[in-house]
């Protein structure tokens, strides 16, 4: 059985492996100046909009350092919920390296509104203070949420109206938009997102992510920052040739909705174990639970997951673009077999 410790874990789709093989003949020109990486910017325009740019990279936090980089001079900070990606999974590389504050904002369901970023918007121009520059969201959050279109467009609307930026680390973006049935553009140009980290790694890429900005006149120097932020690839066509497989057809879609009906089938199949409770909507590919006692560590022995909370026990299982309904069925029961043993030796 496959673990459903993170959709990391999860090979390379047989498509972007294809992809990066059908690259690998002759020589190219290095850095990007090749037709492969034109042809996936081309695609990443018909995706987000004419107006979008594009800056091809190895992983999220290095779309996300180049982003707040790009985005924010040395005084300014970025607005972010205490569970973001960029606030507890990077190592502090956003303020390590690239020099940015992080404003943190605790939430109920990873999710921030404008009532909560006002918080941060409080004594602005004070020079004893960092000066709020972005609004950072992640799509879909870290505890498996997503953003309504309409949620975003008032985020956007508030940060604009407040002279503030809105970025979306899109690491699970695909999983937001199939699991809303809308573009990539619904969830972020159409509703006035000035810049996304646009994820392909979590989706089936051996490694990818592109940066893309949405706005004008924002992100002065970003191919300079991108080469100082050691996120330039030497053989950009392979970075390329994934993205052309991903968003040449529906395969960014099919793979992500997949993922996101296996979490769906998990915890329909676990909601009514007794001992068992879903904590959050499952709205991607992400299930978090609570579990009776010894029983993660009962299941950890056969399968791989994380504990997500260790102070309360809060468990997250993650599904990918190649879980399948059996290994979810089969895990499915070994969670009921175990909550039952517990039951019994109480």
């Amino acid at each position: 059985m496959k673990g459903f410790a993170s959709d990391n874990y999860a090979g390379i789709h047989p498509e972007v492996l294809a992809a990066i093989a059908e690259a690998n003949v002759d020589h190219a020109v290095a850095y990007g100046e090749d037709p492969w990486t034109a042809r996936a910017e081309g695609l990443l325009r018909d995706h987000f909009g004419p107006s979008a740019r594009s800056w091809l990279v190895f992983n999220g936090t290095g779309a996300n350092v180049l982003a707040f980089r790009a985005l924010c001079r040395p005084w300014q900070g970025v607005i972010c919920a205490e569970t973001a990606h960029v606030n507890v999974d990077e190592g502090g590389a956003p303020e390590a390296i690239g020099g940015t504050k992080l404003l943190t904002l605790p939430t109920p369901d990873g999710k921030l509104t404008p009532e909560l970023v006002g918080r941060h918007l409080l004594g602005g121009g004070d020079e004893h203070a960092v000066q709020p520059r972005v609004v950072s969201v992640t799509q879909s959050t870290e505890l498996g949420t997503r953003y309504e279109p309409d949620e975003l467009r008032a985020l956007a609307d508030h940060a604009h109206a407040n002279g503030l930026l809105l970025h979306v680390d899109g690491s699970r973006l695909a999983n937001a938009a199939a699991g809303l049935g809308v573009s990539l553009a619904a969830t972020t140009t159409d509703v006035g997102v000035d810049a996304v980290s646009f994820g392909g790694t979590k989706n089936g890429l051996l490694g990818g992510e592109a940066l893309v900005l949405l706005t004008d006149d924002i992100g002065e120097g970003l191919t300079y920052l991108r080469k100082q932020t050691l996120q330039l690839a030497s053989k950009g066509r392979f970075l390329a040739a994934q993205f052309i497989a991903l968003l040449e057809g529906d395969l960014w879609r099919t793979s992500a909705a997949h993922a996101n009906a296996m979490a769906s089938r998990l915890a329909a199949e676990v909601r009514d174990v007794p001992g068992v409770t879903i904590t959050q909507r499952v709205q991607a590919n992400a299930v978090f639970a609570m579990l009776p006692e010894g029983v993660a560590d009962r299941l950890r022995e056969v399968v791989r997951f994380y504990t997500w909370d260790e102070s309360t026990g809060e468990v997250r299982w993650m599904c990918s673009w190649d879980t399948t309904e059996a290994e979810v069925d089969a895990f499915a029961a070994a969670v009921a077999d175990a909550c039952a043993a517990r039951v019994a030796a109480d």
